[in-house]
């Protein structure tokens, strides 16, 4: 079982001090967050997590923390039903054929938040200083909502 992304994977190195550990799983959260509503999480994932995904729908948590609290800081195939998978491996996971072709996942991701950035005059630190809140959610989701559509026409699914 593979996995996409792994907070771990984020606190080495670089990752600035003083920001609390969730926000190396901000943008993790956000694309969890977007399949949770999409209904493209495992049958095993719905029955593990059943408590946690309603705090999730009713926005008392928000993905990151999710991630944090009861995933272990781990996104993995086991996760995702075979559809959210089949999306997740060409848009989440880099250097695709789709990703060539339209956009990855975090390249949207950076892309969004740096030009709403520019256009308040600001520029995020890092990457991780993205703040993880149901308003940049509510951008993100947009977007993914878009890739999600040119991925069905991608892959002759409309």
């Amino acid at each position: 079982m593979s996995k996409y992304d792994d907070a771990s994977w984020h606190y080495g190195g670089d990752f600035p001090e003083g920001l609390p550990e969730k926000n190396g799983v901000t943008h993790t959260g956000m694309f969890l967050n977007w399949c949770i509503e999409k209904d493209f999480v495992s049958t095993e994932f719905k029955e593990d997590t059943e408590e946690e995904i309603e705090k999730l729908k009713r926005r008392e948590i928000t993905g990151a923390e999710f991630i944090i609290d009861s995933m272990d800081g781990k996104f993995s195939e086991y996760d995702l039903n075979d559809f959210g998978n089949a999306f997740a491996k060409d848009y989440y996971v880099d250097e695709t054929d789709f990703t060539d072709r339209f956009s990855s996942f975090a390249t949207d991701y950076l892309n969004l938040f740096d030009s709403i950035a520019e256009e308040s005059n600001y520029e995020y630190e890092t990457f991780y200083h993205i703040e993880d809140s149901y308003e940049n959610y509510n951008l993100m989701k947009q977007i993914i909502d878009h890739r999600f559509e040119e991925w069905k026409e991608y892959k002759s699914l409309n």
